[in-house]
């Protein structure tokens, strides 16, 4: 399993692989969020309330799963950071 974290304006995202999927979690003063996609990276974007949570909805692009946890979280999409290894999700 890797990892990579960001933190930017009381946001903190972290990026890990597991055997099945590519998540990349949010957490911001108690509310979480997560975008997953397959360990392949061809599938949809699931975006999730937490890592582990449910599904809330699918999207085929990046920048439209971050508007959707930016709305979850609160901020606006472009205050969420996003650490290296998961700038090519949805790609």
């Amino acid at each position: 399993m890797t990892e990579d974290t960001a933190t930017s304006d009381g946001i903190t995202a972290r990026y890990e692989e597991t055997e099945t999927e590519r998540v990349l979690s949010f957490e911001r003063d108690g509310a979480t969020a997560a975008v997953a996609q397959n360990v392949d990276g061809y599938a949809m974007l699931k975006v999730r309330p937490t890592a582990g949570g449910d599904e809330l909805e699918r999207y085929y692009g990046f920048d439209m799963a971050l508007d959707h946890v930016a709305e979850l979280l609160g901020v606006p999409p472009h205050d969420l950071p996003i650490p290296a290894a998961a700038e090519d999700l949805g790609m």
